[in-house]
């Protein structure tokens, strides 16, 4: 972690503290999230955070890379560096393509994604604009691709990403590391300016 939270962390006290410590070194390679100790300041927060999290992982209509990569893209749009690093870290635990996963925070520029990749992208981005600028177009298209039932689990994903992202950079929570302590290379970084948000070309 590179930055100070904007609310230091609090000490992980309690049973509950003592459980939630243990499933995090469990699950994360022998560390516990400097953002637990911020969120830990109002428990119900982090309570239900968490438990929205666990329930947005069990949907299972749309493919799993899709989702992580669509993440990922809200994240480096955002500028949410503990999310980025965590779903990089995640990606490469859940077996998925870590070429691409690499590459998201410079999509447009690279060659690796597929039309449809591109497209989750590009929706991804226009999703989290402040004012979004999804169009009648990228919907249809990827209605097209990946049915109804996708699109729509594919959307809550990514409204779902905004929600945490910009709570995380709201507090200063930046990564902790956990792509680089498993050996990962480095994400590939956006070149230039960022380019306006629309078609996934």
């Amino acid at each position: 972690m590179t930055g100070t939270t904007r609310i230091p962390p609090a000490e992980i006290t309690g049973v509950k503290g003592m459980l939630i410590k243990r499933f995090a070194k469990k699950s994360l390679g022998g560390q516990v999230p400097s953002s637990i100790g911020v969120y830990w300041h109002h428990q119900k927060v982090l309570m239900d955070m968490a438990a929205v999290g666990g329930k947005v992982k069990k949907w299972d209509e749309c493919d799993e890379q899709l989702k992580s990569f669509a993440h990922m893209a809200v994240a480096s749009r955002v500028g949410c560096t503990w999310c980025l690093d965590f779903n990089y870290f995640e990606a490469h635990n859940n077996d998925l393509d870590m070429v691409k996963a690499r590459e998201i925070p410079r999509w447009r520029e690279s060659e690796v994604f597929s039309p449809v990749e591109r497209e989750v992208l590009a929706y991804a981005e226009a999703m989290t604009e402040v004012e979004p600028t999804v169009t009648d177009e990228m919907v249809a298209s990827l209605r097209e691709a990946l049915g109804d039932a996708a699109v729509i689990e594919l959307t809550a994903v990514i409204a779902f990403a905004n929600f945490t992202t910009r709570a995380n950079v709201a507090l200063g929570i930046e990564s902790d590391g956990f792509a680089a302590a498993c050996g990962l290379r480095p994400m590939a970084e956006r070149e230039g300016p960022r380019a306006a948000v629309g078609s996934g070309a």
